[in-house]
């Protein structure tokens, strides 16, 4: 088991290309990407192969060998991560009103990737349709959601959970009194 390298990646370059105050688009073309995929990886909704990891890092005139300084490459021997909640990064997935989303752990296991998220979302809030290339499990700590996944729409409570593959266009929309919590888990397969 060892601490998530994927979102550590993620982070750098977004945090690159904000820092040089570069558009997604201009990164896109200069790398020969869509600007979707772009967004895609930047947001931990799919794992890039290595040549586009390298075009990307090169259209952020980027050296390969400086950008991975900062990335923690070492392995976990003992077999267990242990988190103090102090320690959950927030993060922005899309830039959208009333997710609020907490990273709790994210970890590499053997050929695939697990990414552990808590997401708040506020009373009323609702997004356009996104896709992941992951498969995601949902589980509804409090509060009342409507998840649509392609044209079928889930009404969840409490203790209802979800497990469906992401690639679908999906999205919740909080439709409770209150703001709603949910327990999600992306499973990436870094062979796919």
């Amino acid at each position: 088991m060892q601490e998530d390298i994927i979102i550590q990646i993620s982070n750098r370059l977004k945090e690159v290309r904000t820092a040089n105050k570069v558009t997604l688009q201009e990164v896109a073309d200069r790398a020969g990407v869509s600007k979707g995929l772009l967004s895609q990886i930047e947001n931990s909704r799919t794992i890039p192969s290595l040549p586009v990891l390298i075009k990307v890092i090169r259209s952020l005139d980027q050296d390969l060998n400086g950008f991975f300084d900062s990335i923690d490459f070492q392995k976990k021997s003992s077999g267990v991560i242990f988190r103090k909640a102090a320690e959950y990064q927030p993060f922005e997935k899309e830039n959208t009103t009333g997710f609020q989303y907490q990273r709790i752990l994210a970890t590499n296991l053997r050929e695939s990737h697990a990414d552990f998220v808590l997401l708040k979302l506020k009373k009323g809030a609702k997004r356009g349709s996104v896709r992941t290339n992951a498969f995601e499990y949902k589980y509804l700590l409090s509060g009342k959601v409507e998840y649509t996944i392609g044209r079928k729409k889930y009404l969840m409570e409490a203790g209802d959970s979800l497990f469906f593959d992401a690639r679908q266009p999906h999205h919740p929309a909080n439709i409770g009194k209150t703001d709603a919590i949910l327990l999600v888990v992306y499973f990436f397969s870094e062979a796919s």
